[in-house]
Formats: structure tokens, C-alpha cells, sequence
């Protein structure tokens, strides 16, 4: 089987670098115009399953990426949910590092070991132990040459990839992961995946271009 794992398009907040988890904030029209060129790169693909995190920036990018044909074929699974960033939510890094430095400094040289603050607040492992299981119910009943669309969120397809990279957490900001990027995963079972491409964003990207995340 053959997964296309794709992030959603870019948000206001991720424009202004601002710490994006649960809180549901739409496509700016800059992502709109990714999920739409994503979807033009997938038009002619079969897709047999797509599922999505039920939050409108991951809904809006499956749907464009699907098109209007094959957008009812779309699912949502709550284990696909972005990180809860708890009261980073909304903020800064700039606004971060004046009110919680030191955990901001382990968020970028030692990611594993980080409980979000505040109420609600996840770690990694807590997004993997939940995603993974997400993505074994999105594969469920797929056959050998069947592909599935899974169109999710920055730190949700982070741990997807380390798990099936065999990475640890703490290897988690070793790759990119652009606004509609393509990470295409393939194998007999979920858990003999490889990753056949990582951070495809061709559609939308020069090949030198900038297509870095401000802000997780």
C-alpha cells in the first residue's frame, strides 16, 4: 500500500509565527492556494481512502487536495489532531521566551521531554500514542495497491515519520515539514513502511526555495 501523508496549507498564525495546536484556525489564502496546487499535482492519482484531522486547516487542504469529484470520500480521526500546545497556544516564540524560557529551550534542543503547559497540554509521545493507532485505522482493510491520503498537521507527521525513520524523538527537528508537503510512505503493513519521499512540496516550492516552519 501507499500512504500520502501531507500538512496542511499555511494559516495567518503560521505567517506570523505563532504557536498553532487544537485552537482551529483557517487556511489564510495563501494555503488555500497550496491545498489547490497540491490538489492539481494529485488530480490524475487514484486515491482510495483519505482521512484527515478533524481541525478546518487539515479538513479544507484534503478537500481541495481531493477535489470536488472525491472529497465525499473523506474521513476525520481525532487521533490526528495537531499537538495541544496548552498556553503556548497563540503565542510568540519571542512571547514565549519572556514567560517560559527554559521550556522553550528543551522544546528546541531536547523535544521529547516536554509536557506542554496548562491544561490539556501533550508531549510527543502522547501525540504519537494517539496518531499512530490513527493511522493504523486509516490502513485498515487497505489492499497492496491501494493509496491513502492522510492529510494531518506539523508535529503529528513529525512523530509519524520518526516512528517509521526508527528515529527517536529527540530526532524530530532533523527534517522539514512545509505547508501541503508530500511525504509518500509505502509497504505490506503500517509497520513495514518505508518513506519513499520526504517534504514534497514541488507543487508549490522552488527547488532551493524556503520551506521552513516559524513556528511548533
Amino acid at each position: 500500500m501507499k500512504i500520502l501523508l501531507a500538512r496542511h496549507g499555511e494559516t495567518p498564525w503560521n505567517a506570523e509565527g505563532r504557536y498553532q495546536g487544537q485552537v482551529d484556525i483557517p487556511l489564510s489564502e495563501v494555503g488555500i492556494a497550496q491545498a489547490n496546487a497540491l490538489g492539481e499535482r494529485l488530480k490524475d492519482l487514484r486515491i482510495d481512502r483519505a482521512v484527515a484531522s478533524p481541525l478546518s486547516r487539515a479538513t479544507r487542504t484534503a478537500q481541495l487536495a481531493l477535489g470536488e469529484a472525491r472529497a465525499p470520500q473523506l474521513g476525520f480521526d481525532d487521533g490526528l489532531l495537531e499537538i495541544a500546545h496548552g498556553e503556548w497556544e497563540g503565542l510568540l516564540a519571542s512571547e514565549i521566551a519572556e514567560r517560559d524560557p527554559q521550556r522553550l529551550r528543551d522544546w528546541r534542543d531536547a523535544p521529547e521531554s516536554v509536557l506542554m503547559p496548562g491544561e490539556g497540554g501533550e508531549s510527543l509521545q502522547l501525540v504519537l500514542e494517539r496518531a499512530w493507532p490513527a493511522l493504523e485505522r486509516a490502513c485498515d482493510g487497505l489492499g497492496a495497491d491501494d493509496t491513502l491520503l492522510v492529510v494531518a498537521h506539523d508535529a503529528v507527521n513529525r512523530v509519524l515519520l520518526c516512528r517509521v525513520l526508527g528515529l527517536p524523538l529527540s530526532r524530530l527537528w532533523t527534517f522539514r515539514q512545509a505547508p501541503t508537503t508530500l511525504n509518500l510512505l509505502q509497504g505490506d503493513s503500517v509497520d513495514a513502511l518505508e518513506v519513499v519521499r520526504l517534504n514534497d512540496c514541488a507543487h508549490h516550492t522552488p527547488f532551493f526555495g524556503e520551506a521552513k516552519h516559524r513556528a511548533l
